[in-house]
């Protein structure tokens, strides 16, 4: 169940929050632009915000942002790294918010875990009139020839790997169920070069390891820690990302 895997990640918290990237100044410029308004002073929930690697970065940018989370364990370690952050337990389907009381909400690799016939209407009510709806996503760039070979050594390991995977289709999903939505999509990409115990820990923080529990999860990072230093043999990964940004706006 979708659920089952939504919630997984309270098993792998602390390894969310040590291990998963950020995001890069350029994806909030983007942010900005599509949505035609500043980050800076806006009313922000940020919707399934884990550990709070998203929401440190928009109260960074200014935002007056809330976190809405519905994992106890990632919850608390957002609290542990973010104590002034108002925190409310919940999820995108059925949000525990007012009417018209956001400018933006946020999902950063989060709006997967939704059932998108529920949790748009849900945004679209908790936003003011032309505020926005900001969903996005760190990928694996296809492009790069041994984030590629990973991807599908897990993709053989794990048949249903990605099977909950919108990224690039978010927009389209959304133009279906309102035909007077227009959402926008725009492709972002950057690195980061991390030690290998860094991206190993990464992987296994995925709801797909998240789910086998750390015995199968052994075996699997065993041989892609092989597999790593055989291309890196310094140990140092770089992590290239295709960042897929979609925003809406509010009518």
């Amino acid at each position: 169940m979708t659920e089952d895997f939504a919630l997984s990640f309270d098993t792998v918290a602390a390894q969310y929050a040590a291990s998963r990237p950020g995001y890069p100044s350029t994806l909030f410029d983007a942010v900005e632009a599509m949505a035609d308004q500043p980050l800076k002073g806006a009313r922000v929930y940020d919707i399934g915000a884990g550990t709070g690697i998203a929401t440190r970065l928009l109260r960074d940018r200014g935002a007056h942002v809330t976190a809405v989370e519905p994992g106890p364990k990632m919850a608390a370690q957002l609290r542990k790294g973010l104590p002034d952050v108002p925190l409310i337990q919940g999820d995108g389907n059925s949000l525990p918010l007012a009417t018209g009381s956001a400018d933006f909400i946020t999902y950063a690799q989060s709006w997967h875990w939704t059932d998108p016939s529920r949790s748009i209407p849900e945004a679209l009510r908790v936003l003011t009139p032309r505020g926005a709806l900001a969903l996005w996503w760190n990928v694996p760039d296809p492009e790069i020839p041994w984030a590629a070979a990973q991807e599908a050594r897990l993709q053989k390991r794990f048949p249903d790997y990605h099977r909950h995977g919108v990224a690039p289709q978010a927009a389209a999903i959304i133009k279906t169920l309102d035909d007077g939505l227009r959402p926008a999509f725009r492709t972002l990409h950057w690195q980061r070069t991390v030690p290998l115990e860094t991206h190993l820990g990464h992987l296994g923080s995925r709801s797909y390891f998240a789910v086998m529990g750390p015995e199968g999860t052994a075996e699997v990072l065993s041989s892609e820690r092989t597999e790593l230093l055989r291309t890196f043999p310094d140990a140092q990964i770089p992590e290239s990302y295709r960042l897929d940004l979609t925003v809406v706006r509010n009518t």
